[in-house]
Order: structure tokens, then C-alpha cells, then sequence
């Protein structure tokens, strides 16, 4: 095929420039046999991350032409001949030298997401599943690392401080995956996603699945079910007066349990809306004693509102009644 124009990023963390570079190519090979040419040719101190060479390690991610790929597995022959394949670090991770980029992020979202935990009334060896969800959770087992669709999530390539509270479509899909799983005995799957895993900052734009190279449906398989889950279990209005009916007595911690009139409730203690709180008021009874269906769903007694008909907005932080969910 000749020799091709390269322009490959060099540097390290204080800083650095795209070098342009004329390397052979020939019929067949991948942009990853083009930088170890490269290194064995005219810059023996590119650093650059690979392993396999196969496309299940993972290892050799990389920014081709702007886009997200693996080195390995992108072919020469997918661009022009006189094209200029640009080559640079993932732009998410900080830059250790040249091609090579601190993915330590991932592996510590890693560690704070709970592990698989077997049932306690079952011995190993006699875990049984059907094959349907074998199936349901196996294409999240296909995932290789390769980290790809974390640097792709704008969530935390443009906003860098988003990543202590964002763990980001790799470890969403662990969470699916292990929330599908029927042995799991963990339940709180759902509350860790969104309480400490930042479930609810993806907004779905599919660019995940898009450079995904295992070709696993992040978006729709794992992220957008694991939302339905926790809207269900948040804020279904059934599931909601299910729970007050059969768990009225497992309240809020730091609750206090009261009723007023017909209606029976849960105050938080330490709620301050920057004014005296409004007396609540007994629901209103129809003529046949039962009460009407917005009582029912609603979670604390009617009563006026709690900003005031003379609030000015917007409010006074410090009188907000918000309370931080637990981690």
C-alpha cells in the first residue's frame, strides 16, 4: 500500500504536540501494526499500551481520527490513501506519556461496586439457573475494559469533577447484570445505582453503545432498564402505597411516627423550609368514609404550602428541606 501520512500525539502530563510521521503500510495490517512499525522504525520511546492484539484485551484504546476505537481492530483499509490518521490518548483519563492514558478511575469504580453474593441457604455446586437468564446477563459478560464507552460518556469527559459521583456505562451494566442475576441475594441493587453509582446524571445519548467493540447494547439492554427499576421502586405510585400498606412500621431513619386525622405519616426531623411549618390539616373523608385517591398517594397530610404565598425565588439555599442520600 506505500507509505502513509501519521500525525500521532507525544507528550506526557505537563503537556505536548502532534508529530507527523511517514510509515509504511501494507495490505491487511491495523493501525496497531503501524505504531509498533513505527516504534521499531523511527521513534523507539512511543509509548503505547497493547496486549493481545486480538480485540479481547482491551489494552491498545486509543482516539483514531477523533473517534473512540481500538488499535487492534481498526483496519487501514477504512480510510483514504491520502488521509492523515491522526492518533491520541483518550481525552477522559489523564496522560501518563504519549498513547498511554491513567485508567485507575475504572478499577477504583470497580472496587466500590458490590460483588456477586450467593445465597446463604445454597452450598456451592448446587446453584441452579434457567437458561433464559443465563442469556438475559450474558452479553454483559462479553465486556473486555477496554474502557472505550467510559471515555466516550460525556458525563465525565467534559466534566471532571462529575467523576466522584459517576462510576459510567461500564459499571452500569455490572449493576444490571448482577441485578438480573436470580442468585443474587444483595436487593439494594437498584438504590446503589442511583444513590451511589450516579445512575441518574446518563441522559441516554447512546454514544456508549456506539463505540462499543464487543457491540453489547449498553443503552437499552442495561442502562435504560436499570432506570425503569428505580422508577418503580421510587416512585410508582402502586409499588409506593403497596410498601405503606405492608411496611408501615419500617419508617426513615431519624423518623417519628404520627397521625393526623385518618392519615398516618413519617416527619423527618430537622426540616427547615425557612419559615414556621404550616399545621397540617386531616385529609377530607368522601360521604361514604373512604378517601379520595390523591390522599392515598400523596405521602404527607394536605396542607398549605410550605414556601408561602409571599416566597421570593430563587430560594435561600441553607432553607431547603434536602436531604442527601445515604451512600
Amino acid at each position: 500500500m506505500g507509505k502513509r501520512n501519521f500525525r500521532i500525539w507525544r507528550g506526557d502530563e505537563t503537556g505536548g504536540d502532534l508529530n507527523d510521521y511517514q510509515v509504511e503500510v501494507n495490505e491487511g495490517e491495523v493501525v496497531l501494526d503501524v505504531i509498533h512499525r513505527l516504534q521499531a522504525t523511527e521513534a523507539p520511546d512511543l509509548a503505547c499500551r497493547w496486549n493481545c492484539k486480538a480485540g479481547k484485551c482491551g489494552s491498545c484504546s486509543m482516539e483514531i481520527n477523533g473517534k473512540p476505537r481500538l488499535g487492534c481492530m481498526t483496519r487501514m483499509s477504512t480510510f483514504e490513501e491520502t488521509e492523515t490518521v491522526t492518533v491520541t490518548p483518550l481525552r477522559t483519563f489523564p496522560v501518563i506519556r504519549d498513547l498511554v492514558t491513567d485508567v485507575s478511575f475504572n478499577y477504583q469504580k470497580a472496587r466500590e461496586t458490590p460483588a456477586f453474593e450467593p445465597p446463604a441457604d445454597l452450598a456451592p455446586g448446587e446453584y441452579r439457573m434457567k437458561q433464559v437468564d443465563v442469556e438475559r446477563s450474558q452479553e454483559f459478560r462479553k465486556c473486555i475494559e477496554c474502557f472505550l464507552c467510559q471515555n466516550v460518556c460525556h458525563v465525565v469527559r467534559d466534566h471532571e469533577e462529575n467523576k466522584a459521583a459517576f462510576s459510567g456505562p461500564r459499571f452500569f451494566i455490572r449493576a444490571a447484570e448482577l441485578d438480573m442475576h436470580p442468585l443474587d441475594a444483595r436487593t439494594d441493587r437498584k438504590e446503589h445505582a442511583q444513590e451511589s453509582m450516579g445512575l441518574g446524571y446518563c441522559n441516554i445519548t447512546k454514544c456508549c453503545t456506539e463505540v462499543c467493540p464487543e457491540h453489547i447494547t449498553i443503552t437499552d439492554n442495561a442502562i435504560i432498564p436499570m432506570k425503569e427499576r428505580v422508577v418503580d421502586r421510587k416512585y410508582d405510585p402502586l409499588v409506593w402505597l403497596g410498601r405503606k400498606i405492608f411496611r408501615r412500621d419500617q419508617l426513615a431513619d431519624g423518623a417519628t411516627d404520627t397521625t393526623v386525622g385518618s392519615v398516618h405519616t413519617a416527619e423527618l426531623d430537622g426540616v427547615n423550609w425557612g419559615r414556621p411549618k404550616p399545621t397540617p390539616q386531616a385529609a377530607s373523608v368522601n360521604a361514604d368514609g373512604t378517601l379520595g385517591i390523591t390522599e392515598i398517594t400523596f405521602d404527607r397530610p394536605a396542607a398549605a404550602s410550605p414556601f408561602g404565598d409571599d416566597q421570593e425565588f430563587p430560594l435561600d439555599p441553607e432553607g431547603l428541606n434536602y436531604h442527601r442520600p445515604k451512600s
